[in-house]
Formats: C-alpha cells, sequence, structure tokens
C-alpha cells in the first residue's frame, strides 16, 4: 500500500521545471521513425496516427498537448510502437492546451493503442471506438505495441458523438508484450482506462477524479492489472447510475463468444465519491457501483480494499453468477466499507451473492480504520 502510494504522489505531483521550449504541431500520420524531444512541445491537433512500421519515441519529461478546438488525438495504429518512458523524476505528460486553470475534463481525446492481440469479435477485429479509422484485433497473443511507463494522462476523454467517446487511456487488442506501467489519467470526459480485448498486463495505474468508469474491460479482455488506485470526487459523475469504478462485459451482448473477458485485477485500492463515508452526493444515484460485473463477464477482484462507493459488488445475470460458481472467476479478500446498509452486494438470485462473500474471504465493515 506504501509503495502504490508514493508511486501515486510521484506521478500526481511533480512539476516539471523547463526552460522556454518551442511548441510544434503535430498532425495527420506519423508514417516514419520520429522521436519527440525535451527540448520542444508538442501540439495534437485532430487525429494523429503513428501507422504500421513506424515507431513514436517519446523522451522522458516531454510535455504534450492535445488541442481542444480539434479534440486532438494520438492512435497508435497495428503494426505501430510508442515507446514513451518516462521516469518517477520526469514523467511525460499529456495535458489540455487550455491555460493552466481553465484545463477541464474532456478538453481533447486522449490516447488509443491498437494491436493484433485476439478479441472476441465475430470479424476477429474491429474498428476502434471514438471515430477513428484504426482497427484492432488478430490472432497474436504476444503482440508488441511498444511501452507506456511513467506517463500523466490529464483532462482527456471527449466524445465525437454521443456514445461515441476516447476514453483516456484505450488498449484495444493490444498483446502481452506491450508495456503498461506507473500510468496516471486524471480529469478525464469518459472512462479513464478500458481494454477492448488483447492480453497486455498493466501495474501501477491511478484514475483521479474521473467522469464516467475507471476500469472498463469488454471484449474478450484476460490481461492482469495489479496495484491500483483510484480516487473519486462527488462532483464528477456521468449519467445517473452510469459512474462505476469497475465495469465489465463480455460484449455488448453478453454472449458466449470467447475468449471470455476474463481479466485479474489484484491489489487495488478504491476511494469512492463518499470517500470515509461523511461526504453527502448530489441528489440522485450518480456513482452506482464500485464493481458492476454484467453481461457474461469472468473478470476476478483479489486483495483490494473499498470505500465510499454507493453500493459495492453487483454480479449482474444468472452468465455472471455460473462463472462465480464455476470458478471461472474469482472475487476473494477484498475489504468492503461505507456503504449503506444492504448495499454491499446485488445479485439476480436473491442471497447468492451474500453467501459467496463471506465463504471467499471478503469482509465488509460499516468503518474503515
Amino acid at each position: 500500500m506504501k509503495k502504490l502510494l508514493l508511486v501515486a504522489l510521484t506521478v500526481c505531483g511533480f512539476q516539471a521545471a523547463q526552460a522556454q521550449v518551442t511548441l510544434q504541431n503535430v498532425q495527420d500520420s506519423i508514417s516514419t521513425n520520429t522521436t519527440w524531444t525535451n527540448n520542444k512541445q508538442y501540439l495534437l491537433k485532430g487525429l494523429v496516427y503513428v501507422t504500421s512500421g513506424a515507431t513514436l519515441t517519446i523522451d522522458s519529461g516531454v510535455i504534450i498537448k492535445g488541442d481542444k478546438n480539434t479534440k486532438g488525438t494520438l492512435i497508435i495504429e497495428r503494426g505501430a510502437k510508442i515507446i514513451a518512458k518516462g521516469t518517477a523524476t520526469a514523467p511525460i505528460v499529456f495535458t489540455s492546451n487550455q491555460p493552466a486553470g481553465a484545463r477541464a475534463y474532456g478538453d481533447w481525446g486522449g490516447i488509443i493503442i491498437c494491436g493484433s492481440a485476439p478479441t472476441n469479435w465475430t470479424a476477429g477485429q474491429a474498428q476502434v471506438e471514438g471515430g477513428p479509422r484504426s482497427f484492432y484485433g488478430g490472432t497474436n497473443p504476444n503482440d508488441n505495441s511498444g511501452t507506456l511507463q511513467y506517463v500523466r494522462i490529464e483532462f482527456p476523454g471527449v466524445a465525437f458523438s454521443p456514445g461515441n467517446e476516447v476514453n483516456g487511456l484505450s488498449l484495444c487488442g493490444v498483446g502481452a508484450a506491450t508495456t503498461i506501467n506507473n500510468i496516471q489519467v486524471s480529469f478525464c470526459g469518459d472512462d479513464s482506462y478500458e481494454w477492448f480485448g488483447g492480453n497486455v498486463n498493466a501495474k501501477y495505474l491511478v484514475a483521479y477524479r474521473g467522469w464516467d468508469d475507471d476500469f472498463d474491460t469488454d471484449f474478450g479482455y484476460r490481461g492482469n492489472v495489479q496495484f491500483g488506485l483510484s480516487i473519486r470526487n462527488e462532483n464528477l459523475s456521468d449519467a445517473a447510475g452510469d459512474s462505476n469504478c469497475f465495469e465489465s462485459d463480455n460484449d455488448a451482448q453478453g454472449s458466449v463468444a470467447q475468449p471470455l473477458t476474463a481479466p485479474i485485477f489484484s491489489n487495488f485500492t478504491i476511494i469512492g465519491a463518499k470517500a470515509n463515508g461523511t461526504v453527502s452526493l448530489p441528489i440522485g444515484e450518480k456513482f452506482e457501483k464500485a464493481f458492476r460485473l454484467r453481461r457474461n463477464t469472468a473478470t476476478s477482484v483479489f486483495n483490494s480494499i473499498v470505500t465510499g462507493f454507493e453500493k459495492g459488488v453487483s454480479i449482474e445475470g444468472v452468465p455472471v453468477e455460473d462463472n462465480l460458481a464455476g470458478d471461472t472467476m474469482r472475487f476473494h479478500s477484498n475489504i468492503l466499507s461505507n456503504f449503506n446498509t444492504g448495499t454491499v452486494c446485488y445479485t439476480t438470485t436473491p442471497g447468492f451473492m451474500n453467501s459467496y462473500f463471506s465463504q471467499h474471504n471478503n469482509d465488509s465493515l460499516s468503518t474503515l480504520v
């Protein structure tokens, strides 16, 4: 826990001190190997694609801004790579191009990485959510889209049209040879992180004051994610009942398509909008559930601490219950606190989750001390 918080504070609190730098506009496609250096700042204008065969390398300490007017977005296409290796003292920062103090959630698009790892789409591939032209998915579970580490992503998450949004960090069919660690997404206008299939693993993820879900998984994602921190704000939420910490589906129809969405999340600290239980939320059920597991997902959660959401774990639908009862998924050794009486567990079959919850070393406390 101490290590996670130190990482979060390091990534969140660092403010680079730089000499005067040149602002370079970036737009359209990057089709050759390119390096962004820390003697410049870069402005993403519109949809910026790194195309197949090209590698974008970003030096530590570089600041990249997303243009608000054109909804600047960075897309790493299948067959391309991003090598963005920040450090604890010199993270790479993606932020809004609005003046400091005037920046807000959804000022720009975000980062989308597309790979060739398996998904459960019938066609084996799909076009990314949010409007870009790029496709993702394939047959290589060990596909390598590069490295993203010590990266801060601020004020992203823009809607190109209703229900068609770009998340803070979208990992689409990304393979296990890709490295994702020490990432913070702050003030995101949609989901902070979303995995669309793929097998990529990740460590040390921070979701800070997001608008919609913190961690969203679907379309056959099967990676391992360890050490995460989510902190919500009572005044930032999506439509009533739509803002969860975890939201997971096998697919939009809840089908039996293979591979099942079956990631493993472990060692997470989740601080909901109610925090220690003393914060009063706006009228209406804005934040809903810490874990919304539905539509035949098989997402597993271990060794995590949750406090201050409106509801705890929601197992939605008999197929998800069957996955839990059949050991396809697990919810084990977790502590949930500061929920209203009777709201820790929700399930389709009355009593199912309450019985499972206590039998698998989970605990529910009225207060967390």
